[in-house]
């Protein structure tokens, strides 16, 4: 039996672990510190999937109908 991932549901969008490169262009582009983007917790369950560890950036891409793709930024803590 083959293990369903979390990603593969269609409410749950994409969820990636940024590079440090992508991280440092982004804090950037936004004028902020890592510390000042929304949390998620190292032990959420897509977190845990994803691979993420305490310190890293999250990328999460949502489609919505109205305004097309969004992108959000969470600190894994």
């Amino acid at each position: 039996m083959s293990k369903i991932r979390l990603q593969d549901h269609i409410l749950v969008p994409k969820h990636e672990v940024m590079s440090e490169e992508e991280v440092e262009k982004v804090l950037n582009i936004l004028k902020i510190n890592k510390e000042q983007l929304p949390k998620i917790k190292a032990e959420d369950p897509i977190a845990k999937e994803i691979g993420a560890k305490v310190g890293d950036i999250i990328r999460i891409e949502r489609e919505s109908p109205t305004s097309g793709k969004s992108t959000a930024y969470r600190l894994v803590v």
